[in-house]
């Protein structure tokens, strides 16, 4: 009997610190879906199977991926097919980026490029979301994993189940589209242009 309430005592604690990254789940079950209903039913439906699953959780290992892992899967396996998904990028785009990037002026570059970029995204958070969640989903989840929850290679690697070389090629591809997206939105509305006016 006193066995069976440590069990349970156990199954407790452990549900305790699953919930602790509730909202850090629903912000990225947001970002997938768009769509506050069908983020909330992909929590909910998440945390029944950590419930049913729990005694597959090894002690000592990430739960934080854990529980990422069980959200994607659930979102490929039960939501994916509900969710209208951005239209396909081409590499081949993105790597035009670089002929686009090198063609700029010295001084455009340097603007957008360099250590100075963070002041750009201060002006342009709200494009910078829509810009993330305008990202195909394959390279948007690793955006959200690395930047917005600061998991490691290691961690995406096994929440996506892809080698870490894959989760590295997929981020470094999924930050130019965002770099030229929101080039063009700031280039569009003038904010460089004021910049580059300024250090005249």
């Amino acid at each position: 009997m006193e066995e069976s309430a440590k069990k349970e005592d156990k199954i407790k604690e452990f549900e305790s610190a699953a919930l602790e990254h509730i909202d850090s789940l629903f912000n990225v079950g947001m970002r997938m879906t768009r769509n506050r209903e069908e983020a909330e039913d992909l929590v909910q439906e998440t945390y029944l199977k950590v419930h049913r699953f729990s005694h597959t959780f090894k002690e000592g290992s990430n739960l934080k991926a854990w529980l990422f892992k069980i959200l994607r899967n659930t979102f490929i396996n039960s939501f994916r097919k509900k969710i209208r998904e951005p239209k396909e990028v081409h590499y081949n785009e993105v790597e035009d980026f670089y002929l686009f990037h090198k063609i700029k002026s010295d001084r455009a570059s340097e603007d957008y490029s360099s250590g100075d970029s963070t002041d750009v995204y201060e002006f342009l958070e709200d494009e910078v979301k829509n810009a993330v969640d305008n990202l195909p989903i394959a390279f948007k989840e690793v955006v959200l994993y690395s930047d917005i929850e600061d998991l490691s290679y290691g961690e995406i690697s096994e929440i996506i189940e892809c080698p870490i070389g894959t989760v590295k090629s997929r981020l470094f591809r999924a930050r130019r589209l965002l770099q030229k997206s929101l080039w063009n939105y700031a280039n569009e509305r003038g904010y460089l242009k004021e910049k580059q006016g300024g250090r005249k």
